[in-house]
């Protein structure tokens, strides 16, 4: 898939690694993107910035109306790009673990799959296009003071697999985005300082694996010391088919 004069639709699009996603894109050459928050104000600097380009639109994954009336706007999109998440600290045995699991899984994995559900058809009936989600290293580790986020993550992996297999009967790109410590506000809430690479190693990322038509895209110095161990099993057990592994 090509990113030069196709029409992107981002969540999360007002700041850190989605804001540099609309960047990287329309760096790209494409022709319209769908910049998505939850307070569509927060896109309107972007779209002040690259005039037309830009289509400030309100969504929320963690509610399925929103999701919908956005796919209603949305109908001529050839690829999404599910950045939208959230990261709450807790430990298994923080008292407050339960509802921030909760809270986690409303917006990292049912927004997943509320977004996949809702695009699904429009990619198909606009030839197949590609569906980008943002996972995590933690997806594949387990980081006890941020445990219920990395078990939020482990599923919307879990889940993209299912939805690149899936997918491929109607010709549509499934990428599964594994980024490490980024140095981003959410990154900086959470306590991580200065340590990571800048979103744009994120937003190049995609932009390569979706025309390269890989499955992982592992962007940033820490995720590719991830992927240095995990790629033989990946290959052979996560993109090989059933009967090939």
């Amino acid at each position: 898939m090509n990113i030069a004069n196709s029409t992107i639709l981002i969540t999360g699009s007002n700041r850190g690694i989605g804001k540099t996603i609309v960047e990287a894109v329309l760096a790209a050459g494409a022709k319209k993107v769908y910049a998505t928050a939850r307070n569509i104000a927060s896109v309107q600097p972007l779209a002040d910035q690259y005039g037309d380009k830009i289509v400030p639109l309100a969504l929320d994954v963690s509610k399925s109306d929103s999701v919908q009336i956005a796919a209603d706007a949305a109908g001529d999109v050839d690829i999404v790009i599910n950045n939208a998440g959230i990261l709450r600290l807790a430990s298994p045995l923080d008292p407050h673990a339960i509802d921030t699991f909760k809270e986690e899984l409303e917006t990292n994995v049912y927004g997943l799959l509320r977004i996949a559900q809702a695009f699904a058809p429009i990619l198909k009936a606009n030839g197949g296009g590609v569906l980008a989600q943002l996972n995590s290293v933690a997806s594949l580790k387990n980081f006890s003071d941020f445990a219920t986020y990395s078990a939020s993550k482990a599923a919307s992996y879990s889940l993209t697999q299912g939805l690149r297999e899936k997918l491929a009967e109607q010709n549509t790109q499934v990428v599964s985005v594994h980024p490490g410590p980024i140095k981003t506000d959410m990154a900086h809430e959470a306590g991580f300082g200065d340590v990571g690479d800048p979103p744009s190693v994120v937003a190049n990322e995609i932009v390569r694996a979706i025309e390269a038509g890989d499955f992982h895209a592992f962007p940033d110095t820490i995720a590719q010391q991830f992927w240095t161990g995990y790629q033989p099993f990946a290959e052979n057990f996560i993109e090989a088919t059933l009967a090939e592994a």
